[in-house]
């Protein structure tokens, strides 16, 4: 096996190992050198002579080898005999041997287990003097701690003749910011206290002067008010009174049943762009679209809707949007040919001879918004019963005209349009109804005259009610 073998290698460094530890043992069980400063007796002499004694007493009784044969066996056998003969003279030196190098043995090992005291003695001081020198250091610190506790002692007995001094001045301290903060709560609540009462006086006397101008405002808005309302009054009232005036004339000079069979000619429209009229006072189309969307929710469901003066069609788009059939008739080329571009059904053709010649037969609901204020009043009722007499059983017959309970209506919108004839009340219609067999009405007030005006707002709430409502009235009634 070469020198490059790993195993080789291996098992020499075991044994080297193993040599070292035994060496170790022995180093520890026989301790030589030094311990400390104190030097070990060397014992090995006495160890080796005491192995060479024992050696020798070992050999006491044998016999010397001697190489082989007959002479031999015979020389040997005679030395074994006189051993044995003599054994009894040397057994007392053999003993005496042994028990010697017992002794050698005993002291040997009474001096290594001295050498071993010696060595435990001298680790032993060496960490008695480890010890003694950090005892050194802590004698150094408990001095410098004593000097320290001697200048805190000196410290302590000025500190409490000092805090007594600084209790004192912290009392009088305390004592006279308290008398401070005393005196400046006291003049702070007087300052407020005084700041209170005249904020008191500077806002009652603003109240007072107040309630006073508004007192006096209120009086003269409701003087102004009273002035104008007396001005409406009187001229309303004019008004009713020229037009009684010329119905009576007109019935003397005719007799009724003329009347009525011829009705008087109607003046001549007066030549304007009504499209472009319509426009400016009334609205566009969007505009009257949404406000006529109130009407839906009644002519939902019907089987076919009549529209009397369709104008643009924002009705008839609104029924077309519903899925309800409906056509529209009106006097006005340019409207019914505006509705026919639209995908509307109207025609032009007079709504007394429409409804005349039963051209609105079958129809459950007739709507009619912005008419009856542009007829002769003796031909409302007229107009009414035609309508009527076109509806089928449940029929419904829709109304929209200014309302002339509303001053607002009547000043700032009803005579903005020269083909107006005259306001007609909300009760006389619900009475031309019921005389013609209509029935369930119902009258609702629309367009609020406070979305125009907004000034209104000022008014009290019942009074705006009652005189400044709807700028227009709904009226509708079902055939029985």
């Amino acid at each position: 096996m070469g020198s490059d073998d790993p195993s080789a290698d291996l098992k020499a460094e075991e044994l080297v190992e193993v040599v070292r530890e035994i060496r170790e043992r022995v180093r520890a069980q026989y301790p030589t050198g030094s311990a400390g400063n104190v030097a070990l007796p060397d014992l090995s002499g006495i160890l080796h002579a005491r192995d060479a004694a024992e050696a020798k007493v070992a050999a006491i009784g044998t016999v010397n080898p001697r190489p082989s044969g007959a002479v031999n066996a015979l020389v040997q056998s005679v030395k074994r005999l006189i051993a044995r003969l003599l054994d009894w003279h040397v057994r007392e030196q053999v003993e005496f041997n042994r028990a010697t190098v017992d002794a050698i043995g005993a002291l040997l090992e009474a001096l290594n287990e001295n050498n071993r005291a010696l060595k435990r003695l001298a680790e032993a001081g060496a960490r008695v003097g480890a010890s003694l020198s950090r005892l050194e250091g802590v004698d150094e610190k408990l001095e410098t701690a004593i000097e320290e506790a001697r200048e805190l002692k000196d410290v302590r007995k000025h500190w409490a003749e000092w805090r007594q001094e600084w209790e004192r001045k912290l009392s009088v301290n305390e004592i006279q910011f308290l008398r401070s903060v005393a005196d400046l709560q006291g003049a702070f609540q007087h300052r407020a206290s005084l700041m209170e009462s005249n904020f008191r006086e500077l806002t009652k006397s603003q109240h007072a002067d107040f309630a006073t101008a508004l007192e006096r405002e209120s009086l003269e808005v409701q003087k102004r008010l009273w002035a104008d309302l007396e001005k409406v009054r009187a001229e309303y009232e004019r008004l009713i009174h020229s037009e009684l005036r010329l119905v009576r004339q007109r019935a003397a000079l005719a007799p009724r049943e003329e009347a009525l069979a011829a009705p008087p000619a109607e003046a001549p429209a007066p030549g304007i762009d009504f499209l472009w009229f319509a426009e400016r006072f009334r609205g566009t189309e969007k505009h009257v679209r949404e406000k006529q969307r109130f009407y839906v929710p009644f002519f939902q469901g019907r089987a076919m809707v009549l529209d009397l003066g369709c104008g643009r069609g924002e009705f008839l788009e609104l029924m077309r949007e519903a899925g309800v059939p409906a056509r529209g008739v009106d006097l006005s080329d340019e409207c019914v040919a505006l509705c026919r571009s639209k995908g509307l059904e109207a025609g032009k053709a007079d709504v007394f001879d429409y409804l005349g010649g039963h051209g609105g037969s079958g129809c459950d609901g007739i709507f009619c918004a912005q008419v009856v204020e542009h007829l002769q009043p003796e031909r409302i009722p007229e107009m009414i019963r035609l309508a009527a007499a076109s509806l089928t059983r449940g029929g419904l017959l829709a109304i929209e005209t200014p309302n002339p309970e509303c001053v607002a209506a009547l000043t700032a919108h009803f005579y903005l349009d020269p083909t107006h004839r005259r306001p007609v009340p909300s009760a006389l219609i619900k009475f031309y109804m019921e005389e013609h067999g209509l029935g369930q009405i119902e009258i609702h007030l629309l367009s609020p005259a406070i979305e125009t005006i907004p000034s209104l707002a000022a008014l009290p709430d019942d009074f705006r009610e009652a005189f400044f409502g709807g700028l227009d009235y709904a009226i509708l009634g079902r055939k029985l």
